[in-house]
């Protein structure tokens, strides 16, 4: 399947359903939103926005963030389903009930281990799904808007750690210098995404990577979030996005590792990768997966037991 034939698809349809990832974050709801927003443009074209958790409260100052839906709260029927930068069937977390119902599934990501799920699937190798949806939008002949270019830089800022990851390339920065041109807010977004915080992440930081510990003589970081850090901090979730960018950069290391605690012998593995380590496959061995440097997965059991799986894991690779 071409991204021409998901365009295809996408102009025959008059109600189109979007799906976002469990803990949405700036790239599937950018490709969401600005999918929408190009849509939308046509009279009578309807675009709702379904995700299985809510919205970080940090992407509320970004004006064309606008409502998503639970799946519960979808009691209407639509033309076809479209998940954007979901690489598997548990991404998609409580939504995928909802996801599968329809005879006609749409999967767009940039994930190399996408499960390839749906019945139409377009996948392919890029720095953010953004930068994919920015062309899917140029086959549907739509405007690109105001909302529209900003959805699109929020995901490719946010999906390359604004420009400083490895998986930036030319198209990355061609795309981007694009929608600015256009339009887009770098400055706005780069703002709200990596210089402003509230004070409870800043607390919780400062204790998660006052806690890092190192492994394999320095190639490995790990820091571990506990449920019980929340509880002190007054923090959630979606506050921790960003923290394992300080352990990879720390001379030596070669992988970084965060242990989430989300309930209780259940922990998020998020992996990242300096280069010479491929964690999609170390993710891949615990049935999660990503990319070849930034991969994720979830593992039940006691947390010692679970840190010792992943480095040996990683270790073997060295």
């Amino acid at each position: 399947m071409t991204l021409k034939d998901v365009a295809v698809e996408l102009k025959k349809r008059s109600k189109i359903l979007i799906f976002c990832h469990n803990r949405p974050d700036g790239d599937t709801l950018g490709s969401a939103f600005a999918l929408k927003h190009a849509l939308e443009q046509v009279d009578g074209k309807v675009a709702k926005i379904v995700c299985s958790q809510a919205v970080p409260e940090k992407y509320g100052v970004l004006d064309f963030i606008g409502k998503t839906y639970l799946p519960t709260e979808i009691n209407e029927s639509f033309d076809c389903h479209i998940s954007v930068d979901c690489a598997s069937e548990m991404m998609l977390g409580d939504s995928y009930a909802l996801y599968k119902k329809h005879s006609i599934t749409i999967n767009v990501d940039h994930h190399v281990s996408n499960e390839r799920y749906a019945k139409m699937n377009y996948v392919e190798d890029r720095a953010s799904c953004c930068e994919i949806i920015y062309g899917l939008i140029n086959y549907l002949n739509r405007e690109k808007t105001e909302s529209v270019v900003n959805s699109l830089l929020l995901g490719v800022v946010t999906d390359t750690g604004n420009f400083m990851h490895n998986n930036v390339t030319e198209s990355t920065l061609q795309i981007a210098s694009e929608l600015v041109k256009i339009g887009a807010n770098l400055h706005k977004i780069s703002y709200a995404m990596f210089k402003n915080q509230k004070i409870e992440r800043a607390k919780l930081y400062a204790h998660v990577i006052g806690g890092m510990r190192f492994f394999e003589y320095g190639k490995i970081a790990i820091i571990s979030i506990f449920k019980r850090d929340f509880e002190t901090f007054s923090a959630t979730q979606d506050m921790t996005e960003g923290f394992i960018d300080f352990p990879l950069s720390v001379e030596g290391v070669e992988v970084a590792v965060s242990i989430m605690e989300t309930k209780e012998n259940a922990y998020k593995i998020s992996l990242r990768s300096k280069g010479k380590i491929n964690v999609n496959e170390v993710a891949s061995i615990f049935g999660g997966g990503g990319h070849i440097l930034a991969s994720g997965c979830l593992i039940h059991g006691f947390y010692e037991d679970v840190k010792d799986k992943i480095i040996r894991a990683i270790s073997i690779n060295f």
